[in-house]
């Protein structure tokens, strides 16, 4: 059966490993990131508006939202959501988290094309991350493996929307990690951190929020992969 396959299982059991350590190493960051009170007594609300309003962005809504690091940036509303901890926490952890949402209004705000292209396919990555393994599921039931044309074609339109969903996770990267720079930059201009241990502890939070972006990423390229074998789109025959 399909999803008794050894290799789909090592597939599970490798992105469960993936994002199940990078989930544990953001959350002991984040706590110790916690204990380290910044000297400049800002909480991270007034950190992003500090880091807005050096950009000269005046049309971003900073709010509080419900949850545990719900943190995000909507471009739609031109909104910044903080969580409760970041929102009112002084210490480097939420310093960090929301200079972090607030550099991606900076990449908004100067047209940083990763970032538009990412919003751009948002629909298609919900869609083939939804739809793109029953489709190819639904191809290989109908003889893609055998080259029998329908089944194949069916296949294709699977992985390639499923491709979509890996797209995503992928450019995704540079958005991340390049908010993240731009946080840690405008911190250190503005004068918010300043001892060694608060860059460090900046640093590590940042450093694990991004590797959990990196996980997802091999994560759904290795199902990509994946799908396409077991289709026979990649040259070989599937198994039944």
């Amino acid at each position: 059966m399909l999803f008794f396959d050894p290799l789909y299982m090592m597939i599970i059991m490798v992105t469960l490993v993936l994002s199940g350590g990078a989930s544990l190493m953001v959350k002991s960051q984040f706590g110790r990131g916690q204990k380290v009170w910044l000297s400049s007594g800002l909480t991270g609300a007034q950190v992003a508006q500090r880091v807005l309003q050096s950009a000269d962005i005046r049309d971003v809504k900073i709010i509080q939202n419900p949850g545990v690091l719900s943190d995000h940036y909507n471009p739609l509303t031109r909104t910044l959501a903080l969580s409760r901890d970041v929102y009112t926490g002084r210490n480097a952890s939420a310093a960090g988290v929301a200079a972090h949402e607030a550099g991606h209004a900076l990449q908004h705000a100067r047209g940083y094309i990763p970032l538009g292209f990412r919003s751009a396919i948002v629909p298609a990555a919900n869609l083939g991350s939804r739809l793109g393994p029953w489709i190819v599921i639904a191809g290989i039931l109908m003889g893609a493996a055998q080259g029998e044309g329908l089944g194949r074609s069916l296949a294709l339109f699977g992985v390639i929307l499923f491709g979509a969903s890996t797209l995503f996770t992928i450019v995704t990267l540079p958005v991340e990690f390049n908010a993240s720079s731009r946080a840690k930059k405008q911190l250190h201009a503005l004068g918010i951190l300043r001892t060694p241990q608060e860059s460090r502890a900046v640093s590590g939070v940042l450093t694990a929020a991004g590797l959990t972006y990196l996980a997802a990423a091999v994560s759904s390229l290795l199902m990509l992969l994946y799908w396409a074998a077991r289709a026979g789109l990649l040259g070989g025959r599937s198994r039944d």
